[in-house]
């Protein structure tokens, strides 16, 4: 029965060193980094599992069910979701880099700058606010001057100048009506 304590033991133990090894996703996980969470995830294991199935099963049910666990106390308490997960940082404010945030999250301003290319984004300084997302993903905010100008502020500009837009009949069929109103209808032609 030792390992049931044990299990406990070491999934605290094992989110605490992924806590500590810094906020990436998956996909942005160097193969170094890969490596590493791997052997923990293989570490943490293998002193509860030995050679039992029945043991191995229980550890795999504790894991999981600690799991489901931890999610729902996130979902309940803000207390659990800062400790287990963490709040957005920010890096960059009012177009300035907030280079004290960004040594805390061990990013270099190259890493930084190429995560802002990949959005489409040119110039540090058409931000207002950018974040490292607790999922390791940026988060940004533009400045009002280089927000992107959406049909509704177009409409608004030209409503100021007298122009009335006609009243649209009908609108295009989306593939969201689907998920929307229940149905299962895989066929784009039938969406009503």
């Amino acid at each position: 029965m030792d390992f049931i304590w044990q299990s406990f033991l070491l999934i605290f133990v094992g989110i605490l060193l992924l806590r500590l090894s810094g906020r990436k996703s998956i996909s942005q996980m160097t193969l170094a980094t890969t490596v590493v969470m791997i052997s923990i995830g293989t570490i943490i294991v293998q002193p509860i599992i030995e050679t039992s199935v029945v043991r191995t099963i229980i550890a795999a049910t504790i894991f999981v069910s600690v799991l489901i666990m931890l999610e729902f106390l996130q979902v309940k308490f803000n207390l659990f979701e800062n400790l287990l997960t963490g709040k957005s940082i920010v890096v960059i404010e009012n177009g300035q880099l907030n280079i004290k945030n960004l040594k805390r999250l061990r990013l270099t301003v190259d890493q930084l700058e190429k995560r802002l290319r990949q959005t489409g984004i040119s110039n540090i300084t058409d931000l207002k606010t950018g974040t490292i997302e607790t999922n390791g993903q940026l988060g940004y905010e533009f400045t009002e001057d280089a927000k992107p100008l959406t049909v509704g502020d177009f409409k608004k500009m030209m409503q100021a100048y007298g122009y009335t837009f006609p009243v649209q009949k009908s609108e295009k069929p989306s593939i969201f009506n689907e998920i929307i109103n229940g149905h299962t209808n895989s066929n784009p032609d039938q969406l009503q």
